[in-house]
């Protein structure tokens, strides 16, 4: 009993030292440093200011940037996006579903489940590195105003986080974005501009005026889409039967954008110039510049600002390219030609400048009703929202009840610009709303 009592003091006594060893190593390191496991919703403890300081970097870049086609622009929110997202994704639970059902993006960085990270750090140095990666031709000043930026938020964050914290969220970000922009250099981006010759015949489609510019992106339709079989099912029938004959459906749809050009009242004229876009933000920064008022409206932490960038810039890009689908499929005639050509109003213009590609369906009814659902569904109703995007260039704002009428806003305006008719509109709401549930369903929301 004497010797077993002996034996078990010796043990007590060489665990005393070994913890006390433990505990001395542990004091010696920097408690910031280090966790006894993740924590879930890490990131849900910071504010979103790095995302809304970001988001007014990118949509002044998308202002700035010049000889890109408005639809790439909704490429770019999408994956800025998903590289928000995916720098803040060990330190959350919301969203968490989404890997899975991205279309191959499969090398992603693993964060240390056993080291602390400083989420808003993270989401700085990714966001800076892809912005510099996707704006290649920014101006001089535009790639000081990224440096700045970064430098600046880096600099509020030494103050906040242990440097070698910092180190690695930096670290962490930087390598997010160059898996994300890697993995969107193979979406078929290269080949969107490749040369195209529209078929020939009545009703098909023909170059504008007033620059009577060659077809934009004719591939973009055959762009490897973010969330794996988010178009499917979205394919609309083919558009009403082309006819010259007055008493046609054909017609009588031209006719219907012909007589409101001719009766456009102020408050209709507002509507068409507010979602113009070009000149302005270009389509995805005026979401991007929605999403930033959402986020503040609702005062969304880190955590909820990531994944409603991700998710919002996927329901302005996968609808985009369901939308180019039909597009380059049934090569409808514009109603520029149709009302010059066949009606005789040889010297008619539309309120906005035609773009260079099919008439149907509507891209802006595609991506806005698309992407109005997915506010919906990340943000509920929040009630009264007044989008104050244009208030720059002296547009008054615009004020809606849902974010779905903000959708509905967008693609009507085209049939007030004059640029489409209304079937390809109301078409284009219902194909969106396709896409954006799949998309939505897919990722759990």
């Amino acid at each position: 009993m004497k010797r077993l009592f002996n034996l078990s003091t010796g043990y007590v006594k060489q665990l005393l030292v070994f913890a006390v060893i433990i505990f001395s190593l542990l004091a010696g390191c920097n408690k910031s440093d280090h966790l006894p496991a993740a924590r879930p919703n890490d990131a849900g403890k910071y504010s979103s200011e790095v995302i809304d300081k970001w988001l007014t970097m990118q949509i002044r870049l998308m202002k700035n940037a010049t000889g890109i086609p408005n639809v790439l622009f909704c490429r770019y929110y999408a994956y800025t996006g998903l590289t928000a997202y995916e720098a803040i994704a060990p330190g959350t639970l919301l969203g968490e579903g989404i890997n899975s059902k991205l279309n191959g993006l499969t090398n992603l960085p693993l964060a240390n489940r056993f080291r602390l990270y400083y989420w808003p750090a993270s989401v700085n140095a990714a966001l800076a590195a892809v912005n510099r990666s996707i704006f290649v031709n920014a101006s001089m000043a535009d790639i000081a105003a990224i440096d700045s930026l970064e430098n600046a938020l880096n600099t509020d964050y030494s103050a906040e986080a242990d440097g070698d914290v910092l180190t690695r969220s930096n670290e962490f970000g930087k390598s997010v974005a160059a898996a994300v922009f890697n993995w969107s250099a193979t979406d078929g981006i290269a080949s969107v501009g490749a040369a195209y010759t529209p078929p020939v015949g009545a009703g098909l489609w023909v170059p504008t005026p007033p620059a009577f510019g060659a077809a934009s992106t004719p591939y973009f339709g055959n762009l490897r889409t973010i969330v794996t079989g988010s178009t499917n099912n979205s394919q609309p029938g083919a558009p009403i039967a082309y006819s010259e004959d007055p008493n046609s459906a054909f017609y009588k749809m031209v006719l219907n954008v012909y007589s409101v050009s001719q009766n456009l009242n102020p408050v209709q004229k507002s509507q068409g110039l507010f979602w113009r876009d070009i000149p302005g933000v270009k389509t995805g920064g005026h979401w991007e510049s929605i999403l930033q008022q959402v986020l503040k409206q609702t005062s969304a932490h880190l955590d909820k600002a990531a994944v409603a960038y991700a998710v919002t810039g996927i329901c302005n890009s996968d609808p985009s390219i369901s939308c180019w689908q039909t597009k380059y499929h049934y090569n409808l005639v514009r109603p520029v030609t149709y009302i010059r050509n066949v009606m005789g109003f040889s010297s008619w213009n539309p309120l906005l400048t035609t773009p260079a590609h099919p008439e149907y369906s509507s891209v802006h009814a595609v991506l806005s009703a698309a992407t109005a659902d997915a506010f919906t569904a990340l943000f509920g109703d929040i009630g009264n929202f007044t989008d104050h995007t244009y208030d720059y260039l002296g547009f008054t704002p615009r004020t809606f009840s849902s974010f779905r009428a903000i959708g509905e806003d967008a693609g009507n305006s085209r049939v007030f610009a004059g640029i489409h008719y209304q079937p390809s509109v109301d078409t284009g709401f219902v194909q969106g709303r396709k896409v954006a549930a799949t998309i939505l369903s897919s990722l759990g929301f």
